[in-house]
């Protein structure tokens, strides 16, 4: 379901650069799409150093503080839940809001947290109209061209114009409404952007520290390029659909022998959507990606080398090595874009966050519910 898209394009995108945490640089590329028993393992984002040796648990695990708790909000919002320097957040908004958040995160607010997501939610939506308003008070534009190109990037997101106009629909939006958002949304951006942005600055002294205190992040296990062909096999196969399946994929291993090229046959007849249409390729694959069976065979070729028909739970699988990458430490140099990008990103944030609390300190904000 695309309907989130709306409206976290038009509310959540500018409002989420003070109110999220900045992802970690990942040092690891190439995740593997295609059939797996888990999911594609990633990097971890970056964290303080473990504990040193001996150290006690207590120390280890710092006590947690206390939950907050949220004034309740009422079940039915009013039609005006707050109020920025005069202008109103009506409770549609905030609704609206919430729905584009359950969208992203794929499932309902639960009830144990409602008020907690409603209060936060609201506080991000104060934060937005304070930018917004700032934007304007600024004098910043934006012109119609620039919120059209914004809008087709919005309509590309769904399928059809058909499929658009209902997720407006469902979000109880109009085209003009969604217009209007996306222009504040764009001056929200441009205030961002000459406000904040000039004043962020990375130094290569500062990449080099977060290297060195991070260095065991930036570990990177033995990986294989791999390309794969899968025949499916469907749940509970009987005997003659699993030797069907057998027999197809040996007649293409027979062709791939032959001389056949193996990424034209993967585009041919490979079952792994993820994959067929880039010719069987996975990317670089980490041990512990793929089913055991699998694994065991493709961590067994040589670069060049292709297997035979190898069977798991998802079908029937023929291999090919391209590349092996041993295990290594990701060198400064390469890690540095990476570092820079989350340094940038997480300097952004905050110093968007203080820049909110400066308008709210001088803001008249009355919060109705």
């Amino acid at each position: 379901m695309n309907t989130h898209k709306v409206a976290a394009a038009a509310i959540l995108l500018a409002v989420g650069l003070a109110c999220q945490k900045a992802a970690g640089p990942s040092q690891q590329s190439g995740a593997a799409a295609g059939p797996s028993t888990t999911s594609p393992q990633r990097a971890a984002s970056p964290q303080p150093p473990p504990p040193a040796a001996g150290a006690s648990a207590q120390q280890a695990q710092p006590a947690q503080p206390a939950q907050p708790t949220f004034k309740p909000v009422p079940p039915q919002l009013p039609p005006v839940v707050a109020r920025v320097n005069g202008e109103a957040i009506s409770g549609t908004e905030l609704e609206q809001a919430v729905r584009a958040l359950e969208g992203q995160v794929g499932q309902p607010v639960p009830i144990e947290r409602r008020d907690q997501v409603y209060r936060q939610m609201m506080d991000q939506l104060i934060a937005y109209h304070l930018l917004a308003q700032a934007s304007a008070a600024r004098g910043l534009m934006v012109s119609d061209g620039e919120v059209d190109a914004r809008l087709r990037e919005i309509r590309q997101q769904f399928p059809s114009e058909q499929a658009f106009l209902a997720a407006l629909s469902q979000q109880k939006m109009t085209v003009d409404k969604l217009r209007a958002q996306t222009r504040s949304q764009m001056l929200v951006g441009k205030m961002i952007d000459t406000e904040i942005a000039p004043k962020v600055t990375v130094a290569e002294k500062d990449i080099a520290a977060f290297y060195e205190q991070n260095k065991d992040k930036f570990n990177q296990p033995e990986a294989a390029h791999l390309s794969h062909i899968l025949i499916r096999l469907p749940s509970n196969p009987a005997v003659d659909a699993r030797a069907k399946a057998r027999a197809q994929a040996g007649d293409i291993l027979k062709q791939l022998k032959g001389g056949a090229d193996f990424s034209a046959l993967a585009r041919q007849y490979s079952q792994d959507q993820g994959s067929a249409a880039n010719g069987g390729d996975l990317g670089f694959v980490v041990r512990g990606q793929r089913a055991p069976a699998f694994e065991t065979v493709a961590f067994a070729l040589k670069p060049g080398e292709l297997s035979g028909v190898v069977e798991t739970q998802f079908g029937y699988h023929i291999i090919k090595c391209l590349e092996r990458r041993p295990a290594r430490q990701v060198p400064l140099a390469e890690a540095s874009p990476r570092i820079s990008q989350y340094l940038t990103e997480q300097q952004r944030q905050q110093r968007t966050a203080a820049f909110i609390e400066q308008l709210k300190a001088k803001a008249r904000v009355e919060i109705l519910i």
